[in-house]
């Protein structure tokens, strides 16, 4: 055993991939390294480097760079000192051959995750700025330092099909797990044996077959573990990858992006052959089989038999490959058809992006004139100045100074988020009341908790009777929530459509405000009351369709569960006209109905 107070030692399997990723870093992309700051970090670390050149460039990305410090841009200093527009490198092109250590990747702007993976997609750096085109070569291997606490944070999803590895760090817990020690010396060689390995094509139809039998999403996957399979076989000294190079692949690789279980295998046919028809010849009789000597079989039939099975067990090999690498635990969330779902960590939650003239975060600049509260951004207005001074000075008269025009005026972009108000429409009816009042509202109790967390506004309106009442205005006090839902009776008829209109006009006013409203209607989908209040089932859900078609052209982000006793086709059509997630759950308690509802609501879900 290894000792337990002696320094951290990466597992073999995480050996293998900074092996892997030394023998070809920008051909597999790199790879996201699920793994907190420490020493077990540190050491997979200098795993990597020692298998790279020793003269391999190594940078940090910041984690909110600039558009000018990862592509380059105009150097302002040299433009304005030489007369003339001078580029300055940017941080990709500097790390041209190299890798790029992106630290805290799970918070990464959508701006830099774009312009990385437009990076390692064409290993090229497209400079068009500041009155500059170029194009610098930047083959770059990204090892993304993803530090996320639990699944809600992950990072971009266009960074993660890139790289070739998901891996998990962990530490060796036993001498069997310690990892290999691959010398400088045997990945150079297994990289410059790289360009001569061969991967058969049956090894392609295998890992292209395994990637769609466990539904992974993605063309890249299937083409890093070729990729994979031939690092492997530069690795162990082969020029040809073989099964167990492509096995060592389909682990790797497609194990982690697996979304589903395989199917079933189909019941084998019955061994009892058909009734012999009119049209069929005749069985021979057994004297006669057994008089007439059995068919000769050729040697080369017989072969081309054996290779066309090949394939298709090679196929099944891969599949139990990608099984044994999956966790047990991930295993049973495929077969009941919960892994990679949506999160919930922005549900809701966070508002719409809003432009703004003088608040919020910073998100770059604007050719304007500073007017109205606008703030000058010096420098890109130097910058956009400084290549036109040659020019300019000539025409000027007195003092040389530097020119600056109006169209050289750049202001500060803000941009920030709208305020989340939750609003929940609660069906008091005497059927909801009947069967699923009291755990709706266990559930808004919880939904509610979590609103006071991310400090939004919550509203509570409830319909029953002959029309809809609102408990609750729009605030912040989880306390006059809870009251005002507590003392909610049930029982009446069911005006749904005098819910939906309450929702939309109180959705609306809450959008004029300048907040984002979120629309959470708790009712089974049948209505008795019409909007008049004349009872009447036909002409009480004509007008809550129309109430619907309505609430869906005002284009509200909205939740329609189901508190029946069993999901019908009532609550299904209802969410479908007000362009609304339906969650029917007719079994779950107040628990389960605030996780559906937190996974139904993340913003692209529907």
């Amino acid at each position: 055993m290894l000792d337990a107070f002696s320094s951290p030692v990466p597992s073999a399997d995480a050996a293998l991939v900074a092996a892997l990723l030394a023998v070809d870093p920008d051909g597999l992309g790199g790879v996201a390294l699920r793994a907190p700051a420490g020493p077990l970090r540190d050491a997979w670390l200098t795993l990597l480097r020692d298998g790279l050149p020793a003269s391999t460039p190594m940078h940090r990305v910041p984690l909110h760079a600039t558009d000018s410090a990862l592509l380059g841009g105009l150097d302002l200093a040299a433009t304005l000192h030489a007369g003339r527009p001078v580029a300055q490198q940017g941080l990709l092109a500097r790390c041209d051959g190299g890798v790029l250590l992106l630290a805290m990747a799970e918070r990464v702007s959508a701006g830099v995750a774009s312009q990385l993976a437009a990076v390692l997609d064409t290993q090229v750096v497209a400079l068009e700025r500041d009155g500059l085109t170029q194009r610098r070569p930047a083959r770059v291997a990204l090892v993304a330092l993803d530090e996320g606490d639990g699944d809600e944070e992950q990072m971009p999803a266009t960074l993660l099909d890139r790289v070739a590895f998901h891996l998990p760090l962990q530490a060796a817990d036993s001498e069997d797990n310690a990892p290999v020690d691959w010398t400088r010396t045997e990945i150079a060689e297994a990289r410059a044996r790289l360009a001569q390995v061969v991967v058969p094509e049956s090894v392609v139809q295998a890992l292209c077959a395994a990637s769609l039998v466990w539904g992974v999403n993605s063309m890249r996957a299937p083409l890093l573990a070729v990729r994979v399979a031939r690092a492997a076989a530069a690795l162990s000294g082969m020029d040809e990858a073989e099964e167990v190079h492509a096995s060592l692949a389909a682990r790797l690789v497609l194990a982690p992006r697996a979304t589903r279980m395989p199917a079933p295998p189909a019941e084998e046919a019955d061994d009892t052959p058909p009734p012999p028809t009119d049209t069929q010849a005749p069985a021979p009789d057994e004297d006669d089989t057994q008089d007439a000597p059995a068919p000769e079989t050729p040697q080369d039939e017989t072969s081309n038999a054996d290779e066309e099975e090949a394939p298709g067990a090679l196929d099944d090999r891969m599949v139990e490959a990608v099984r044994a690498a999956i966790p047990p635990g991930l295993l049973a969330a495929l077969q009941m058809g919960q892994a990679r779902q949506a999160r919930a960590a922005a549900a809701g939650r966070s508002g719409e992006l809003m432009k703004n003239q003088n608040r919020g975060r910073p998100v770059g600049t604007r050719r304007a004139e500073p007017r109205s509260g606008a703030r000058l951004h010096i420098l890109e207005t130097l910058r956009a100045a400084a290549p036109w001074q040659r020019l300019r000075q000539q025409k000027a008269y007195g003092p040389k100074r530097i020119q600056v025009r109006r169209e050289d005026f750049h202001v500060v972009r803000f941009r920030q988020r709208r305020p989340t108000t939750t609003l929940f429409v609660v069906d008091a009816s005497g059927s909801a009341a009947l069967h699923r009042l009291a755990e709706a509202k266990g559930a808004v109790e919880l939904l509610l908790a979590e609103c006071y967390v991310r400090r939004d506004k919550v509203a509570v309106l409830a319909f029953r009777g002959d029309g809809c009442e609102l408990l609750l205005p729009p605030t912040r006090s989880l306390a006059r929530a809870k009251r005002s839902l507590a003392a909610l009776p049930g029982g009446g008829g069911t005006p749904l459509a005098a819910g939906i209109e309450a929702a939309r006009e109180l959705a609306q006013q809450i959008g004029r405000a300048g907040e984002t409203p979120v629309v959470v209607m708790l009712t089974d989908g049948r209505a008795n009351v019409a909007r008049d209040g004349r009872h009447g089932r036909v002409q009480a859900t004509d007008d809550a369709l129309q109430a619907a078609d309505a609430f869906r052209l005002a284009g509200f982000a909205a939740l329609l569960i189901d508190t029946s006793a069993q999901p019908g086709e009532a609550s299904r059509q209802m969410a479908e006209r007000m362009g609304a997630t339906c969650v029917p759950l007719p079994h779950a308690g107040a628990t389960g109905l605030s996780q559906a509802v937190r996974l139904a609501s993340v913003p692209g879900a529907r």
